[in-house]
């Protein structure tokens, strides 16, 4: 169906007259006559009934002049899509509830101007293909992983350290514990089912495992961030690591507890990567942001994997 038919539909039955219609649209009042008896001849219907005052809607015009304004404002949003400067800001985060979201949402109220478009994709590669196709514009990732270099047209800064924490049910036996140091954690279960094999984040809690001989169990299917909440707050042997950043709520009843990790203490390291020519206004101002708030990197005390970009 041709869209500059559609349109003189709309202007025409806006108007009431095939002249006021032509001059609106700036063409002449036959090229108006034309468009919508080619609309008719493809609908099969009449769409208008002339009058002496003249046009008046049928009512199959009637009918379809709602869903010729949805077509003309699907058509409106598809090309807004193209347009960098138009459309939304598209950012992977990873995870709803994790520092990158918490970021985009400091970003986000600092700038309500811009519009946003937050996803969350599973896999390194997958947002580095996604950010080389144009599906998204950014994404925040640990980089790089072990043998995984990015494409020379990928780039990428380090904007937060994120302070790993341990989590622990009422009962077990660290949850008294104001702080413990990761030796302390050795011999301890540490359950994390939502660990995905291959992905940054599995590299790097394997590297936290070989460093300091620490217990971490994948095992068991992932029901989510809830269900493994509740069996933490019941299950006296079992901890987990959670980021300081994270954001969840439970039940008092549950008791959990965030206990800081020390000597050293484990950061996650969160970075944006881009596509070094995306043209976004809204990347740079992104970008901008996100160096304002960062913190320092690699501080002492702290402990990140050796194939983390240093700045």
């Amino acid at each position: 169906m041709d869209l500059d038919t559609v349109r003189t539909f709309v202007v025409a039955a806006a108007a009431g007259r095939f002249q006021e219609a032509a001059a609106q649209l700036a063409v002449t009042q036959q090229a108006v006559s034309k468009r919508i008896a080619a609309l008719e001849r493809t609908l099969g219907v009449r769409l208008f009934t002339r009058t002496p005052r003249g046009a008046e809607l049928t009512i199959d015009g009637q009918a379809f002049l709602p869903h010729a304004r949805e077509l003309l404002r699907v058509a409106e949003r598809a090309v807004a899509s193209v347009h960098t400067g138009r459309r939304p800001l598209r950012v992977d985060v990873i995870a709803s509830r994790g520092a990158a979201s918490g970021l985009m949402r400091g970003f986000h109220e600092a700038h309500p101007e811009i519009d946003l478009d937050v996803l969350m994709l599973l896999g390194i590669e997958t947002a580095v293909a996604a950010i080389r196709s144009g599906t998204i514009d950014a994404s925040f990732r640990a980089v790089a992983m072990p043998g995984r270099p990015f494409p020379d047209d990928i780039e990428s800064a380090r904007v937060l350290d994120e302070p790993l924490q341990l989590l622990t049910g009422p009962a077990h036996a660290l949850a008294g514990a104001r702080s413990v140091t990761v030796a302390q954690l050795a011999g301890h279960r540490i359950w994390m089912p939502g660990i995905v094999p291959g992905s940054e984040w599995a590299a790097y809690y394997d590297d936290l495992v070989a460093e300091f001989g620490l217990t971490i169990e994948a095992t068991g299917p992932n029901f989510g961030s809830d269900a493994l909440l509740d069996t933490i707050a019941d299950t006296p042997a079992l901890a987990t690591f959670m980021g300081e950043h994270t954001r969840h709520v439970w039940p008092a009843a549950h008791g959990l507890r965030r206990i800081p990790v020390t000597d050293p203490q484990p950061v996650y390291p969160h970075s944006l990567v881009w596509h070094r020519d995306n043209p976004h206004p809204a990347l740079a101002t992104l970008r901008t942001y996100l160096a304002a708030t960062a913190t320092g990197h690699d501080t002492a005390g702290t402990w990140t994997p050796d194939w983390v970009l240093r700045d």
